[in-house]
């Protein structure tokens, strides 16, 4: 799912049907998730299920980010947002910011955005051709 859908070139669509396939993973692995082992004991696959959890919340937001962020800038690449040499098309006029998402419940995060300060070297369009 992360790497066809939210790989270095990302789109709209492709994003979206990523946050819906993950979605429905997430419901499957909690309904089907077996963790053997002792109660009393330190438990290493519990672990390794918790790990598997956080990929899956991590996958989640990673697509929701990506998808917010309507702007191609350094490996975020959005496939609609490119110049027409194919090169990528910054917005910094709207998103020059630092995403931080607060985990508020099942499936629903709240964005929370620390302004980026440019100072000595101002953000361009880059060309690397």
């Amino acid at each position: 799912i992360m790497w066809d859908k939210c790989g270095m070139a990302r789109n709209e669509q492709g994003l979206r049907e990523a946050i819906a396939e993950i979605q429905q993973l997430k419901k499957e692995f909690w309904s089907d998730v077996k963790i053997p082992g002792e109660i009393n004991e330190l438990n290493l696959e519990l672990d390794k299920a918790n790990r598997v959890a956080d990929f899956i919340e991590l996958g989640e937001l990673m697509c929701r980010d990506a998808l917010d962020r309507k702007e191609s800038c350094g490996g975020h690449f959005r496939e609609e947002m490119q110049t027409e040499e194919g090169e990528a098309k910054r917005d910094d006029a709207n998103f020059s910011y630092v995403s931080a998402w607060e985990f508020r419940g099942e499936s629903d995060w709240q964005l929370h955005k620390e302004e980026l300060v440019f100072e000595v070297a101002k953000p361009s369009q880059r060309s690397y051709k």
